[in-house]
């Protein structure tokens, strides 16, 4: 899942490394699915057996995985060293068990005893207490903010990835807004968006893998999703599409995530079921108009809560105070909801690099709700759209 050569370090582990020195932190052990592919460019999918990146603050980094995974690792990480454990087939590992593997690499580059740092925004607590009692002589610091702000800004790889994961997200936004029209059910929506992503996928982009990150008992073969939801089941904001068919006078909302190589985009439309009830009407254009107000002030330098401010003057503005929504925003990358959130109690400062969504929405309980969502990049003078859906007031007849 990687178009990195193997023994190319990108230069993110080269920042992680230099921060992890500035903490005094000697050795990262991630465990988080997206961090050690962040770490190593390896995705196994599912996660059933573990998969460790070992980042020294000084020295090459290297990854340890169970033996099945072996091929499939040396065939996608750009880490050289990849150690094994557990048994498979003919496969030579360092034991049965990756606690004493994991003990084992620590000695060999000297850190069992020093300062670990661990993701403790992602490790169980029971993990926790093994580590503890693992390495009884050693520091334990959780270091979640150094790799959080890592991911933060993307390098010209992930931004290529996100536009192709972005013009995904926009072939699925056609074809459902077409499959609407032509007077599909929320399921059929859902299916004719994925598809034609599929069908893109397969078509022009040979090379990419658009797998999301599983866990301990399932994996995300295709990350290339859409859901729809009509009427007042957009109040439900989540949920598998059904196979209700909107009724003219509502909105349906087309939900779309798109993955390439790991990195997500995301493009949300409301699209108009025949002619609007006022009420309706004067939502859908109150948000366009919200929109048009704070999209000016996106740019390198503001905060997540000066843009969330700005939105909810506007709600208050047009009469809608008691419908501000809790953010307009947030960040995404190999998460397809990571930081930073567009609410009020955010300070982080955006720069170039960021990949952000831009959302402003309102949900009314008498009849649903309604947002367009886009994928932006901070860019050094302010940003780019990279999905590019019409972003104005959408209908399709009845």
């Amino acid at each position: 899942m990687t178009s990195l050569s193997p023994c190319t370090v990108p230069p993110r582990v080269r920042t992680i490394q230099a921060r992890l020195a500035q903490a005094g932190v000697d050795v990262l052990i991630s465990m988080k699915p997206e961090n050690s592919f962040f770490l190593s460019g390896f995705n196994p999918i599912i996660y059933s057996h573990p998969v460790i990146a070992v980042v020294p603050a000084e020295g090459a980094s290297c990854i340890l995985v169970h033996a099945l995974r072996d091929d499939h690792a040396r065939a996608s990480a750009w880490v050289e060293d990849i150690r094994l454990y557990g048994a498979w087939s003919t496969k030579v590992t360092m034991g049965p068990n990756w606690l004493d593997a994991l003990q084992e690499i620590l000695k060999e580059k000297g850190v069992a005893e020093a300062t670990i740092g661990f993701e403790g925004d992602w490790l169980p607590a029971n993990l926790l207490a093994t580590f503890q009692a693992r390495f009884p002589n050693a520091r334990l610091k959780d270091v979640s903010d150094i790799v959080q702000h890592a991911r933060l800004v993307k390098d010209a790889q992930q931004i290529r990835d996100a536009r192709i994961a972005a013009h995904l997200a926009d072939a699925g936004m056609d074809a459902a807004i077409r499959a609407l029209a032509g007077g599909a059910s929320e399921r059929g929506v859902a299916v004719a968006a994925q598809n034609e992503m599929n069908r893109v996928w397969l078509e022009q982009y040979p090379d990419i893998e658009v797998c999301d990150f599983g866990s301990l008992e399932g994996g995300v073969h295709n990350g290339l999703w859409c859901w729809c939801l009509t009427g007042e089941r957009v109040l439900i904001n989540t949920d598998n599409p059904s196979l209700r068919v909107p009724q003219p006078g509502e909105i349906a909302m087309i939900l779309i995530w798109a993955n390439c190589n790991g990195v997500h985009a995301e493009n949300e439309r409301s699209v108009a079921v025949g002619t609007l009830p006022a009420e309706r009407q004067a939502a859908y254009d109150a948000i366009l108009e919200i929109r048009a107000k704070v999209q000016p002030h996106i740019s390198p330098g503001v905060t997540g809560a000066q843009l969330y401010q700005l939105a909810r003057q506007e709600y208050i503005r047009l009469g809608l105070e008691r419908y501000v929504p809790g953010r307009i925003g947030h960040g995404l990358g190999l998460g397809a909801h990571e930081h930073p959130s567009l609410d009020s109690r955010s300070t982080e400062v955006l720069e170039p690099g960021m990949l952000i969504t831009f959302e402003p929405n309102i949900r009314v309980p008498e009849w649903g709700g309604l947002q367009h969502s886009d994928t932006l990049l901070i860019t050094e003078d302010g940003f780019e759209f990279l999905t590019t859906t019409p972003r104005d007031f959408l209908a399709v007849p009845r």
